[in-house]
């Protein structure tokens, strides 16, 4: 029998587990990165609830603050919201599991660029929409886009995808 993986007195499941090693940066935007920058990473585990949304936000914009770049505050702030936001609608809707999974927040680090990656484990992909005037959402993506270096996503196995967008320069 193999002993459980638990944290903080509640079992998780492994396939769940995925955080992005320190030395991660989304291949897409690998010739961003300054030789010889120290990559430095900060990660959120989120609940599936609504508040998620402000969690990560606050603690998206402490990390700035504790690397001394409140200049990214901003876009950052919003960015952070929009991820977020999607996974909980999009990610966790399509996974077909129960509302007991999680969603992750890393923000990864290197020189004047941080990489803000938000893992949920749904199926779908991002995309872009082209939404109506009177529809009420459907702009988030565009956000990112607009506020990000580079942006995209990637599939994490054995489930799931990373969401990511980098932003600095």
């Amino acid at each position: 029998m193999q002993p459980a993986n638990v944290t903080r007195g509640h079992a998780r499941s492994p396939l769940l587990d995925w955080w992005p090693p320190i030395v991660w940066w989304p291949e897409p935007a690998r010739d961003l990165i300054e030789p010889g920058s120290p990559p430095v990473s900060a990660t959120l585990v989120l609940s599936p609830i609504a508040e998620s949304v402000w969690s990560a936000r606050n603690f998206a914009l402490g990390a700035l603050a504790g690397w001394d770049m409140t200049g990214l505050a901003d876009g950052m702030g919003l960015v952070v919201s929009e991820l977020v936001t999607n996974a909980l609608r999009h990610g966790l809707a399509l996974c077909g599991g129960p509302r007991r999974e999680v969603i992750r927040l890393a923000l990864v680090r290197r020189g004047r660029l941080v990489t803000c990656v938000v893992f949920d484990p749904g199926p779908g992909t991002p995309v872009l929409r082209d939404p109506s005037p009177f529809e009420p959402g459907g702009l988030g993506l565009h956000i990112v886009e607009s506020l990000s270096v580079r942006w995209g996503w990637c599939p994490v196995a054995p489930r799931g995808k990373a969401v990511w967008a980098v932003l600095g320069g």
